[in-house]
């Protein structure tokens, strides 16, 4: 078994090299598409901290608010306990569900382009919603259309990134998208903070309303991005392709990289099966297990739970209004910083070993923080002491760093670039899905979840951080330096999977 664990392949194909460079245009493509990642990331950030704004509270959600303010017989871990609280965060990604479908069949059959236009532009209506909201009615449409957006813009712009980025940085350049996670997230929060002390009610409008300046670049960019080579070859433009590959890379000296990708391109003009059956193929087996576990496990971290509701978890613990909308803050900071370090290791370094040490120092402190939990916080006794309270924040930052450099933006990478062109877009589609689905259940369940099981919470969590830990050890294969034309070949050479796929294509 020992020797099954070996994933450092020693094929010509993982040193592969094409011609070209990472050029100013490319990097510039990619950062406007990777504004699909901060609109994802604001809206994430924005929804926890509104939700602690006491003006927004009475206005839609009058009942958690009195229960905030004046029982004082519910339990300390209960007092946000609402299920229409809840469906404010959770309806967006209901509606990002249904969006990624459809951006699934767009994106495959018109490119990444369209996807990411209309994303956009669903966003920015949606803000408008948001921003204006006069009653629940208009918050929850708003939310849906926010939803429609983030769900076409997550099914394009990993897509988009790992297409354009050569080989030996892709993993840089596609965790350019968690980075501009992180950044709409970081900038939520301190956007939250500033908006909380503005008096009369508006703080809430404002800071739902702002989320239309990462909307406007990002539709009014996307008419200029070039589409991407892989798209362009799938819908019979070769030569097109070819004058855009050779842009992007600054060389006209192309041609190698370019037979590849219509070789890898070959098997789609196949009339048999339609993109849902093809994934569904043995050969494939490895690939549609990915898409699977992969969004599956990062969203069972319990990270949303931070990203969501840090504010309302702060205050439950004992900070106030003010003081766990800056702690929201701290934390956007440490999952940016971690994210940009990531950035620069993981193409040395390697996914695996980034997704394991990630797991363990998750694991470490979540089993912390559910212990000082248990220990010091009661269901009626007093809140944490501020000691305790700030020893809670280090530890979620500890938490947070942990998932920042790891299965915050390698969930996105590995499913973005281990999928064949005949099966990309449906292959990202379901990994959209699944995220879509698993953050729906948890961003409507944990306040009730942390209302029954209290500080096991974090244990429940933490055990599956330790399962995907395992499964990540057991069952992936290192992919950095590998070319996406090529990914086929190391589930052909990984202990467990060449027993399915076979040791020879076609097998």
């Amino acid at each position: 078994m020992a020797v099954g664990f070996n994933t450092e392949m020693s094929s010509e194909y993982r040193n592969k090299q094409y011609n070209g460079r990472v050029t100013k245009y490319v990097i510039l493509s990619c950062i406007m598409a990777s504004m699909g990642g901060v609109l994802f990331g604001y809206d994430i950030g924005i929804s926890g901290g509104v939700t602690s704004m006491e003006p927004f509270l009475r206005k839609f959600f009058p009942k958690v608010f009195r229960r905030m303010k004046e029982d004082k017989d519910i339990s300390n871990y209960c007092k946000f306990d609402s299920q229409l609280l809840t469906s404010f965060t959770s309806s967006l990604y209901i509606a990002g569900l249904v969006a990624s479908f459809f951006a699934s069949s767009i994106t495959r059959t018109y490119g990444r382009k369209p996807s990411i236009l209309i994303g956009g532009a669903a966003f920015l209506i949606g803000t408008a919603f948001g921003g204006a909201a006069a009653n629940i009615f208009m918050l929850i449409l708003g939310r849906v259309l926010l939803g429609v957006g983030v769900g076409f813009a997550i099914q394009a712009v990993p897509l988009y990134l790992s297409e354009m980025a050569p080989a030996r940085y892709r993993g840089a350049i596609s965790n350019g998208f968690q980075l501009s996670i992180s950044l709409g997230v970081l900038s939520a929060n301190l956007i939250n903070f500033g908006t909380e002390t503005i008096k009369g009610g508006l703080g809430w409008r404002i800071s739902l309303a702002m989320a239309a300046v990462p909307a406007s670049i990002l539709t009014l960019g996307s008419f200029f991005l070039p589409e991407t080579p892989n798209s362009l070859i799938h819908r019979g433009s070769d030569q097109k392709a070819k004058l855009v590959l050779q842009k992007v890379r600054g060389t006209i000296d192309v041609q190698a990289e370019l037979d590849d990708l219509i070789n890898a391109s070959s098997t789609t003009k196949e009339p048999n099966h339609l993109p849902f059956q093809q994934i569904l193929q043995k050969k494939f087996r490895p690939q549609l297990v990915m898409a699977i576990a992969l969004p599956f496990f990062q969203q069972v971290t319990g990270i949303n739970v931070i990203a969501f509701y840090a504010p309302l978890l702060f205050r439950t613990i004992g900070l106030g209004e003010s003081a766990s909308l800056m702690s929201a803050v701290l934390t956007g900071l440490v999952g940016t910083c971690s994210t940009f370090v990531s950035m620069f290791i993981v193409d040395r370094l390697g996914r695996r070993v980034l997704f394991i040490f990630g797991g363990i120092q998750m694991f470490i402190s979540q089993l912390i923080v559910g212990g000082i939990m248990a220990y010091k916080l009661g269901d009626h006794t007093e809140l944490l002491t501020k000691g305790y309270a700030y020893l809670v924040l280090v530890f979620i930052c500890v938490y947070v760093c942990g998932f920042a450099f790891s299965w915050g933006p390698l969930g996105w990478l590995v499913p973005s670039e281990i999928f064949p062109l005949e099966i990309r877009s449906i292959g990202q589609s379901i990994t959209v899905a699944v995220n879509f689905i698993l953050t729906f259940i948890i961003a409507q369940t944990f306040l009730s979840m942390l209302c029954h099981l209290k500080a096991g919470i974090f244990f429940f969590f933490g055990g599956w951080v330790f399962v995907m830990t395992v499964f990540v050890y057991l069952f992936l294969p290192e992919t950095k330096n590998v070319p996406i034309e090529k990914m086929d070949e190391i589930w052909r050479e990984h202990w467990f999977w060449k027993r399915i796929v076979g040791e020879e294509l076609g097998e």
